[in-house]
């Protein structure tokens, strides 16, 4: 479900590329373009329940809240970095955020986080260091802004897998974007600029296609911990750059495919250590 998830993000990056540098128009402020992800994954999610009736139970707000202004400062921050420096490298430097979820999990989560799932971890964000090409040119200002994305989602995950124990799935998706939606549409109406019929449509599977990786992710989260489920994020390198290549024809280096290879590494690590640990529990008990 994480891969699932990575592969619909990398989707993301790019459809922010194109609306952001205006290949079909004017270009339009990240905080719009946030403003449509948000706006179109609500929509989505209101089709969605008028189809399939559910009860809202009594929600944690305060957790939402704060899980809500976190996660629009990062996708907005994200789809800023992903407009001025290539999407490979904003991926990279955001992959910091599971990093720090790991750490954030530890005292928050009280989870156990053990020597091989350390050495994994480890293994994947070596792998986005390389990526980032350290030197003169990797100090971009622009970069400053997918750190920040990374240190927002990071904390926000932390919520999600809060919250994914005590709501539903679909509850959570139902009330982050309806707040999402009111922060996002109120920052971008200081710097609105009228899409095109195309932009809209972007705007709209943009919506869509996020709050469905969004699901998975929640679900993905659900069911095991965080420090295991979110190396496997890491694939969203690996997405964002196909698409890059089949898209804007940008064809990768040889520290891409480097930092790439390892960063699939460590998800395979940490992936064989779970599988053999079921086995041996399914033999001794």
């Amino acid at each position: 479900m994480m891969i699932a998830a990575s592969s619909l993000f990398g989707m993301t990056t790019i459809i922010a590329k194109i609306l952001g540098q205006g290949f079909e128009g004017e270009s339009l402020h990240p905080f719009q373009v946030s403003s449509g992800r948000f706006f179109f994954a609500l929509m989505t999610l209101i089709i969605f329940y008028s189809f399939n009736r559910f009860q809202i139970k009594s929600s944690n707000l305060r957790i939402h809240f704060g899980r809500s202004i976190l996660g629009w400062l990062g996708v907005s921050s994200m789809f800023a970095a992903v407009m001025f420096i290539p999407i490979s490298d904003a991926i990279a430097i955001s992959f910091m955020n599971p990093v720090i979820a790991m750490f954030v999990a530890i005292p928050v989560l009280k989870e156990k986080v053990g020597r091989t799932r350390w050495l994994a971890a480890s293994i994947s964000f070596a792998g986005a260091l390389i990526l980032l090409r350290p030197g003169l040119d990797s100090f971009h200002w622009a970069a400053a802004l997918a750190f920040g994305a990374a240190l927002f989602l990071g904390i926000e995950v932390i919520l999600i897998k809060k919250l994914s124990s005590l709501e539903s799935p679909i509850q959570i998706l139902i009330i982050n974007n309806s707040i999402g939606t009111v922060l996002s549409l109120t920052a971008a109406s200081f710097f609105w600029i009228a899409p095109t019929p195309r932009q809209w449509i972007e705007l709209a599977a943009l919506g869509v296609i996020m709050v469905s990786g969004q699901f998975l992710f929640i679900q993905s989260m659900k069911s095991g911990d965080a420090s295991y489920a979110l190396p496997f994020s890491y694939m969203t390198l690996v997405f964002g750059a196909t698409y890059d290549f089949f898209i804007f024809s940008t064809q990768p280096d040889w520290i891409s495919y480097v930092g790439a290879a390892t960063i699939v590494s460590g998800a395979i690590l940490l992936g064989t250590r779970e599988v053999l640990k079921t086995i041996d529990n399914k033999i001794f008990f």
